[in-house]
């Protein structure tokens, strides 16, 4: 039922939020030399790897030129990237992904390869499931950039924040339904809405 959900969802999604896509893309494009959309390796399904798609927030070539994770103060990010990054539209291309299989609508949130391999026993269990899009931690942790502001962001993020992301997706693991994906999307749309309203900055942190 998850996947049949997911697979319907994803398609209308794709073809709502396509002008979207397609104005954001153009505005990528404009702001910054190189391609409007970026593709970047994350571990699925069964310790698989995936490339995860998302419109390109970053300069290119930023990949080889610092940690993958990113903070809120990251000069490697474009200004309409910090945007897109924000209101959380440079995530809309993983639609395609939730299509091809590799993700799912709510779930544990993809990591990278680099941070997987830091991974207990009993949190390779997230491995188990499909990645979503959007899941607890994404919500609770909506503003991580802004806490790994600062010297040391890698390290911050791997000492403290990730197992913190981690323990939250365990939680949603032991007892998933659903209506409970349900209230997780309402509350993503409902978040994604506030960022795109004037004057919201302040109050989506």
């Amino acid at each position: 039922m998850k996947r049949a959900f997911d697979l319907m969802a994803a398609l209308i999604a794709l073809v709502a939020t396509s002008p979207i896509v397609l104005a954001a893309a153009i505005a990528v494009r404009l702001d910054s030399s190189g391609p409007a959309f970026y593709s970047g390796l994350r571990v699925g399904l069964g310790g698989t790897e995936f490339q995860i798609h998302k419109l390109r927030s970053m300069r290119v070539g930023s990949a080889l030129t610092g940690p993958a994770v990113t903070a809120g103060d990251d000069a490697r990010v474009t200004p309409v990237g910090r945007f897109l990054r924000r209101t959380k539209i440079d995530e809309l291309p993983q639609l395609w992904n939730v299509v091809m299989g590799e993700m799912s609508l709510v779930g544990p949130r993809p990591e990278h390869p680099d941070y997987v391999r830091y991974y207990t026993a009993e949190q390779r269990r997230l491995l188990s499931v499909r990645p979503g899009i959007t899941g607890p931690a994404a919500l609770e942790f909506h503003d991580e950039e802004e806490r790994l502001k600062g010297a040391n962001p890698e390290a911050r993020y791997l000492n403290e924040v990730m197992s913190q992301k981690l323990a939250l997706e365990l939680r949603y693991l032991d007892s998933p339904t659903l209506f409970g994906d349900a209230r997780i999307l309402v509350r993503t749309v409902a978040l994604v809405v506030r960022r795109l309203l004037p004057g919201s900055r302040r109050a989506a942190r």
